[in-house]
């Protein structure tokens, strides 16, 4: 028996290799959510600079420096904000590394925010959710890309309001391609998921700005939803757009009484759908029945 049929057999064993998947996953996608903004902001500024160029406006531009050393999600190595140390390979293990080094890094002693062991961990665990779910087959493979996609731009939106059209419309394709062969939903519920999806936020923002005169959400928000409807089909939008009216309540709720954050300061609506996609997508049918089964009894 090969590894693989080995651990097919065994659904703890299965189910643990998944959660050491994340785990690493987890750690990646802390590099992802990291960079990938910067590296946005860098190649806006090169365009910038580019169309000044083109324009003649020489004055606008920045004095000639230095050209800037490579920067993308695997170069250069991780290394410490605070003292610059290149951390070594050992020092970069999943959750272990975090634990043995007492959350410090191991040359200036500076405090490593709780939050990448806590991302590292949510990865794993929701990983282990998406597979007990589909089972460990393709539909589960393009599950766990799902739900590693959402969690990046659930923390990407949230530290700079931005979605990233690098992972959205990856995202969109990647769900109408599994659809094609009826993973989750059929090909036309799919693509009148992402139709629906797109358009019907776009409609509110439109007619928000019409009546106030300002944005109530960016582009990215729409291309999200448009993604989720590709995942789950049409039939699926009114509940995640509920699910995330209920999850931004909570989670601003939270935000002003336990960290007293400034009710004033917007927050993304991004992670609300991302968190709310991810719900429908596991447990959208278990609520779909239970809501009928006590709107029948009633």
């Amino acid at each position: 028996m090969d590894f693989f049929s080995l651990v097919h057999a065994h659904p703890a064993l299965e189910l643990s290799c998944v959660l050491i998947l994340g785990l690493l996953v987890g750690s990646f996608l802390n590099v992802v959510i990291y960079r990938l903004p910067k590296m946005m902001e860098r190649e806006w500024k090169q365009q910038c600079n580019e169309l000044s160029s083109q324009n003649g406006d020489v004055a606008s531009l920045p004095p000639i420096s230095e050209p800037e050393e490579p920067f993308n999600l695997m170069v250069p190595g991780s290394r410490c904000p605070s003292c610059g140390h290149k951390i070594k390979p050992w020092e970069n293990i999943p959750m272990v590394s975090y634990l043995i080094l007492g959350g410090k890094c191991s040359a200036c002693k500076a405090t490593i925010s709780a939050r990448y062991p806590t991302i590292e961990l949510v990865t794993g665990l929701l990983s282990v959710a998406v597979i007990f779910y589909t089972g460990a087959n393709w539909n589960g493979l393009a599950a766990l890309i799902f739900t590693w996609s959402l969690i990046a731009l659930t923390m990407i939106d949230f530290d700079t309001y931005l979605l990233p059209d690098d992972i959205t419309l990856p995202l969109l394709w990647l769900g109408l391609i599994a659809n094609s062969f009826n993973a989750f939903t059929d090909l036309p519920s799919a693509l009148w998921g992402a139709v629906a999806g797109y358009l019907s936020l776009w409609s509110v923002y439109k007619l928000f700005k019409l009546l106030t005169g300002k944005e109530g959400m960016g582009y990215g928000d729409f291309k999200l939803l448009a993604a989720l409807g590709a995942w789950m089909g049409w039939q699926m939008l009114p509940q995640i757009i509920l699910l995330s009216s209920l999850v931004g309540a909570v989670i601003g709720i939270s935000l002003i009484v336990v960290r007293g954050r400034d009710k004033n300061i917007p927050i993304p609506f991004g992670p609300y759908l991302a968190i709310a996609g991810w719900i429908a997508f596991v447990w959208g049918d278990t609520i779909n029945h239970a809501y009928l089964k006590l709107f029948v009894s009633y």
